[in-house]
């Protein structure tokens, strides 16, 4: 029997991939290569959430905040990235899987903004699972841009005031078309969300462990799923309120 019958399998998980750093400098390696090493566990927990029924992949894999770092690292992880890119890519389409880009684009290189334009239109139409890549992003700045996004509306008349609600604004996220996570795990032991899918994550369980990034692997994906099947998800409602919707 598979895990998927099993246990019940969040349909979008979403990830902060943190302790690549720590994990090259605890063995004496440059920062570089904990990224390196954290690109390959990147490829190996995709391949295991789509075997397991995981629908969307959500990876939070360069932060608005994190042009602050070192430039020399910083443009070392615009390299690995455009390198994955050209590496991984043919990969993900022939496995099914669809990838996005979400954040704000226009601070990359022409090239690198060239190359994630062609990766989600090759990946366009698959169906098997979709991995969301969430670059220079931030929770704030999504929240920001879809307000004014509904306050151009508005003002072109297109949208009465009154309708501004929270569907309105969430239509606008960056993942306004896709099911909100069920599942947030957060590698490398820190226990904060770091601006990350501020509105979406609302109601997702959230699964924080002490392992660095680059050591992630299917075992401790299947121990973020088991503790996630074992969690009672009532959003808002009571558990009596639950047991009796299930008879029903």
């Amino acid at each position: 029997m598979s895990l998927q019958e099993k246990i019940d399998v969040p349909a979008h998980v979403a990830i902060i991939m943190d302790g690549n750093g720590r994990w090259a400098e605890q063995r004496g390696y440059p920062r570089v290569l904990g990224h390196r090493r954290g690109a390959t566990a990147l490829r190996a927990t995709v391949r295991a959430c789509a075997e397991r029924g995981v629908r969307v992949l959500t990876v939070f894999a360069f932060s608005s905040e994190n042009w602050r770092r070192p430039s020399s690292e910083v443009g070392a992880l615009m390299q690995l990235f455009l390198q994955s890119l050209r590496r991984e890519v043919r990969r993900l389409h022939e496995a099914g899987v669809r990838l996005r880009f979400v954040g704000e684009r226009g601070r990359f290189d022409p090239a690198l903004q060239a190359r994630m334009a062609e990766a989600e239109e090759l990946t366009a139409g698959n169906e098997r699972m979709t991995l969301v890549v969430a670059v220079n992003y931030g929770g704030r700045w999504d929240i920001a841009q879809a307000a004014r996004a509904l306050a151009g509306e508005v003002a072109a008349g297109r949208l009465a005031p009154e309708a501004v609600d929270e569907v309105a604004l969430a239509r606008h996220l960056a993942l306004g078309d896709l099911p909100e996570p069920d599942l947030l795990i957060r590698t490398g032991g820190e226990q904060r969300i770091s601006n990350f899918l501020l509105w979406q994550l609302a109601y997702a369980e959230l699964y924080f462990t002490p392992v660095l990034w680059p050591d992630f692997d299917a075992e401790a994906l299947d121990r973020a799923l088991a503790w996630y099947a074992g969690r009672e998800r009532r959003f808002g409602q009571t558990s009596a309120q639950l047991q009796e919707s299930a008879r029903a």
